[in-house]
């Protein structure tokens, strides 16, 4: 089931791309030679953001240790913000809490 499908009808989860056991570095070229937004609760993609910055964006959830349930209400929440991150070229990283 895609939790998010309602919302994000062209999301993917990295497991669906073969790439769940993946280093961050390929996550990063996939995403970016793809045209998607990275959203992770790993601050990893935070420092790799500003390491290289944009593309590919980087949406950081900042909830430590939660469910996916936790994680889903957040991005539903911020559903608007996270559009006019995506429709706007000058920001590559949003942080959400």
């Amino acid at each position: 089931m895609r939790r998010l499908a309602d919302l994000f009808p062209e999301s993917v989860h990295v497991r669906e791309v073969g790439l769940k056991e993946a280093g961050d570095p390929l996550v990063w070229e996939y995403a970016k030679n793809n045209g998607l937004v990275v959203i992770s609760k790993d601050s990893d993609f935070h420092q790799r953001s500003f390491l290289y910055g944009y593309p590919p964006k980087v949406v950081w959830v900042r909830l430590g240790n939660c469910s996916t349930a936790d994680v889903e209400r957040v991005l539903r929440a911020n559903f608007e913000t996270i559009k006019a991150f995506y429709d706007d070229i000058s920001p590559a990283f949003l942080s959400l809490s």
